[in-house]
């Protein structure tokens, strides 16, 4: 928390406009570089917002354009270097059977992912890279990560506007919510996973005609 406590007493000095600069700032960059704070920091603007530093809307705004555009620039990765980069080996223990599996999965389920990707915290720089990957339409992607990341942040808001001064109560909340969450995701993919490997032992290997008849 030391690095965060060093933000928040930085902006607790600065002008408003900076402090909507770092909001923005920081979204972005949380879904490039994770982690990093961007979730309490809005916690924190919002308790700002509760004694007239800045106005609720444009924080909420600029925090849900910053998420949403740190989104999308993973999405851009993912669509242009996520297959070179898989499928040449460059992520290790990741076949490129794993791979073309975890594009299917996406193209069918993908959207639901996105609509609540701000609420899997600790996941969503690996979603929107995934997203990227299967080449999901780009309106509907940006479309539903947007509206997540404004209900998101909206809540994380309105709870440090409630709580005031107390809003590192709501920090420590969501830094355990943010390990359960991605241990939950975690579990379920390892499952699946070691689903699908169970299923490909069990499928059984068929030879071709050739073999056959060489047989």
């Amino acid at each position: 928390m030391g690095g965060l406590e060093e933000i928040v007493a930085t902006l607790s000095r600065l002008d408003v406009i900076w402090i909507y600069v770092a909001v923005f700032g920081i979204a972005y960059i949380e879904n490039i570089f994770p982690p990093f704070p961007s979730d309490v920091i809005v916690v924190f603007a919002g308790s700002l917002v509760a004694i007239g530093t800045g106005s609720a809307v444009v924080t909420v705004l600029l925090a849900t354009a910053g998420s949403t555009l740190g989104f999308m620039s993973m999405y851009w990765i993912g669509d242009k270097f996520g297959d070179r980069w898989l499928e040449t080996g460059r992520i290790p223990f990741v076949s490129v059977d794993v791979v073309h599996r975890v594009q299917a999965w996406f193209r069918h389920y993908g959207y639901w992912v996105v609509a609540g990707n701000r609420f899997l915290a600790g996941t969503r720089a690996v979603i929107s890279f995934c997203t990227g990957i299967a080449e999901m339409d780009l309106l509907k992607t940006t479309l539903l990560s947007a509206v997540s990341a404004l209900l998101w942040n909206g809540i994380l808001l309105y709870l440090g506007y409630v709580v005031g001064d107390n809003w590192r109560v709501i920090g420590d909340y969501l830094h355990t919510y943010s390990k359960i969450v991605t241990a939950i995701v975690a579990a379920v993919l390892l499952a699946w996973l070691l689903y699908r490997w169970w299923q490909s032992r069990r499928t059984p290997v068929t030879s071709s005609p050739e073999e056959e008849n060489n047989g």
